[in-house]
């Protein structure tokens, strides 16, 4: 496809070019690789154009999953139709600018390539975070001369600072004189790839640590420093809590008892001035880059040879704890009964991933008992429904990691386990996967419902009473819908499963297959739930991603 049209101006020539092709090549500029979205009028052009300049375009079914895949344009009705009533006319860049980072219209073609690299800066400096950049529908075709449009290079990495000195210093003489200091490593350091660093200061200081849900793998699993296992008592009883990258929102309880000591003394680490001293007052605030700043702190300690005794109370009691949680799992993990529950699915594919694998997960039960069973060994390796517990990003994810690591020939593979409720979402993108070839294993954990469902015969009871809008529970789903058919409707492979010999069968088959994505609808007991939780009088049962 041409982009551009010559026309003879003066016995030269001039050379015109489109709002789409703009877009494409500002893109391209700042080193964007994919596009990922819903094509209609006149998204089609800006699409077709980006595959000109070389940027891989995936066409998603659901505009959540493009979100989730990270897409930062829009496009609205004409600029001569404003407050007409135009197709779309909507006032998107006000209503963005509540939910991301940057949120503008170009003003002009000339524009685009500026707006373009703002964007892109905007989203990678600091905290990463989403942008949105408008496009007005009738610039999208329009042409201007490319002479006039100023070209943009691509914005520079993003800028590492340092803490201030003293504040390492207070920080280190803190967790000195912690009797059970924590470290939390959240989200931000996967983002910061401080993995390296973070290692070394972990077994430098020979401190105990406790990832966040997208904080996993940036020190593994199952490093013996861990303490997942025994969550709700290192946080309740810890002194000290080293902050690195992680934020004290709901995730972690706001920081607050009862879930938190009343008197714990906070250090946190975060390149957001902004984010100092939310919910907690920090008794030292290191303002800087997770990477950088962790270097300062591996510096201090190796100058002073300290390094936390492995034989205090603190260190004997989590292992106590954990030991005793991870009992308890593993024995609800091989308890005989009819039919499978959470602890047993989780154990079994637990055993059987590849450990470079990229885990996608969400759900209610299903993203919390995972997050606890399936360990994570790499950083950057889980995606979840984050912060804001949005369900249907999963199959989104899944889709965006599974066209890189193909385009990159890792040889990893991406397992995305969903709950049946959190599946519905964006169940659809099954057939982006099967049409694009991308090796996508999805795992549904079928219970009949959201939180908890009913079974097939006590369904069939409820329907003899009367209308089922009035007397089934509000939770409940269609008993053992066939999700495995709708993958195998699009090419796929789909498997429906309901004994253990079953799950690891197909789970075998489908992780040997680099062809087809796979799903295995696998059929749990409707009562399943995730273990008793301490302080569960604290969780909100609602919550779309409990802890």
């Amino acid at each position: 496809v041409v982009w551009y049209q010559l026309t003879i101006v003066s016995g030269g020539v001039m050379v015109e070019v489109t709002g789409a092709q703009l877009v494409a090549e500002s893109l391209k500029a700042q080193k964007v690789e994919y596009m990922f979205g819903i094509v209609g009028v006149p998204v089609i052009e800006v699409a077709m154009a980006a595959q000109a300049a070389g940027i891989k375009y995936v066409g998603m079914r659901n505009e959540q999953a493009v979100n989730a895949s990270r897409s930062v344009r829009s496009w609205s009705s004409d600029r001569n139709q404003e407050t007409a009533g135009a197709f779309q006319e909507f006032p998107q860049v006000e209503a963005c600018r509540l939910y991301s980072k940057f949120s503008a219209r170009p003003s002009s073609l000339e524009a685009i390539p500026s707006v373009m690299e703002k964007a892109v800066r905007t989203s990678i400096y600091g905290r990463p975070g989403a942008v949105y950049v408008d496009i007005a529908g009738d610039m999208v075709n329009a042409k201007v001369e490319r002479t006039k449009v100023r070209g943009v290079s691509c914005c520079s990495p993003p800028p590492v600072s340092l803490a201030d000195h003293t504040a390492v210093t207070e920080a280190v003489a803190l967790l000195k004189a912690a009797k059970a200091p924590l470290v939390i490593i959240g989200k931000g350091a996967a983002y910061g790839r401080a993995e390296a660093v973070l290692r070394e200061f972990v077994e430098t200081s020979g401190l105990l640590f406790l990832p966040t849900p997208m904080g996993k793998g940036v020190v593994p699993d199952d490093h013996p420093n861990c303490v997942s296992a025994a969550r709700s008592r290192a946080l309740l009883q810890a002194d000290v809590v080293l902050l690195l990258g992680a934020r004290l929102n709901w995730i972690l309880h706001f920081g607050l008892p009862p879930r938190f000591n009343p008197n714990v003394k906070i250090i946190q680490v975060d390149l957001c001035a902004e984010e100092m001293g939310n919910n907690v007052r920090p008794a030292a605030a290191l303002l800087g880059d997770i990477k950088a700043v962790v270097s300062q702190l591996v510096a201090l300690i190796k100058k002073d040879g300290w390094k936390y005794p492995s034989n205090t109370e603190w260190w004997s009691m989590l292992r106590e704890k954990a030991a005793a949680n991870t009992k308890i799992s593993k024995a609800l993990a091989l308890r005989a009964t009819p039919q499978m529950n959470y602890y047993t699915v989780f154990h079994h594919i637990s055993e059987l991933l590849p450990h470079d694998c990229i885990i996608v997960s969400e759900g209610a039960n299903t993203m919390d008992v995972g997050r606890t069973m399936l360990n994570n060994s790499l950083p950057r390796h889980r995606l979840d429904a984050g912060t804001f517990g949005t369900m249907g990003v999963g199959l989104g994810f899944a889709v965006a990691a599974a066209a890189v690591e193909r385009s990159r020939e890792k040889g990893r593979r991406v397992v995305c386990v969903e709950g049946d409720s959190a599946f519905g979402f964006s169940g659809m993108e099954v057939e982006t996967m099967c049409r694009y070839n991308l090796p996508v294993v999805i795992i549904v954990v079928n219970n009949n419902g959201i939180y908890s469902g009913v079974d097939a015969e006590t369904w069939k009871e409820m329907a003899k009473l009367g209308d089922l809008t009035s007397v089934a529970p509000p939770v409940s789903l269609l008993p053992e819908a066939r999700y495995d058919e709708v993958m195998t409707a699009f090419g796929g492979r789909g498997f429906l499963v309901r004994t253990v010999e079953e799950l690891r069968s197909a789970l075998q088959t489908s992780l040997s297959d680099w062809e087809n994505p796979s799903l295995l609808n696998v059929l749990i007991d409707p009562s399943s739930d995730r273990k008793q939780q301490v302080l569960a009088q604290q969780t909100h049962r609602t919550n779309p991603n409990p802890l």
